[in-house]
């Protein structure tokens, strides 16, 4: 369904050159797990400014599409990756001198995705890769522009989110384990928690979870391999494990 736009003529005497002309860019933050750390979807940049460094997919909105189609496009041709039912807008940047070409404004967007695939680099993108989140905050990868608040941001969404909603489920894969969801839950609130309380937590009321009978491939350590279950209906209305309960520590504490 497209939506039509009405255009009125402009006021008498109104002259757009008196105003500072500005920019409008997309980037999208792309989220995922991968061997049970949290990570994010980059481009290294193959053209100035920041040439070599690397970056979040986006470029700029084309006079005639919507932001929405600016992120989709601009997700594709970088990176190959189509994520473009799970796109949501979650900040807006336009701090001077964010951009050295022009006062830019950026409309940011996160995608969480289950599983990255067929990523190839494209358009103005010398590389595509998934890049640990810690590596991009911690300052061991560098980041262009002020990207690495944006994926802080886009993290702290996240974070927020995994106490609201059932967003945990779009991390994991249609059967998964009590370990691999439990995961999701570390690396984004960047905490450590007890298994036996986390588990506790989500069988505590029925509709969390739904026992599949099957169990995981057997891990190279041996021993019996853990029971696979899918999401149930009560993820709709929110999340069982809240970021409040004392069921765990932050990682570094003592």
């Amino acid at each position: 369904m497209t939506t039509k736009t009405t255009h009125h003529p402009l006021p008498p005497h109104y002259d757009p050159s008196q105003y500072p002309a500005f920019a409008v860019t997309v980037d999208v933050v792309v989220l995922t797990m991968s061997d049970s750390r949290l990570h994010v979807l980059l481009v290294r940049r193959g053209v100035p400014p920041f040439e070599g460094m690397w970056a979040i997919p986006g470029g700029f909105k084309r006079p005639t599409e919507t932001l929405d189609g600016a992120a989709k496009r601009e997700l594709a041709e970088e990176t190959g990756v189509d994520g473009a039912s799970l796109l949501t807008q979650f900040g807006a940047y336009g701090d001077p001198g964010r951009d050295p070409r022009m006062n830019v404004v950026t409309v940011a967007y996160l995608a969480v995705l289950r599983d990255v695939r067929g990523i190839a680099a494209g358009t103005d993108a010398a590389a595509a890769a998934l890049i640990p989140v810690s590596e991009a905050l911690n300052g061991k990868i560098k980041l262009a522009f002020d990207h690495a608040k944006i994926v802080r941001d886009a993290v702290e969404r996240v974070g927020v989110d995994l106490d609201l909603t059932g967003i945990a489920t779009a991390f994991v894969g249609p059967t998964f384990t009590f370990a691999e969801l439990r995961a999701v839950y570390e690396a984004v609130w960047g905490v450590q928690l007890d298994g036996a309380n986390f588990r506790r937590s989500i069988v505590a009321e029925d509709g969390w979870v739904v026992p599949t009978g099957r169990r995981a491939r057997p891990g190279s350590a041996g021993g019996k391999p853990a029971e696979l279950y899918r999401a149930g209906r009560m993820w709709k209305h929110g999340s069982p494990i809240r970021r409040s309960q004392p069921n765990g520590r932050r990682k570094g504490d003592s």
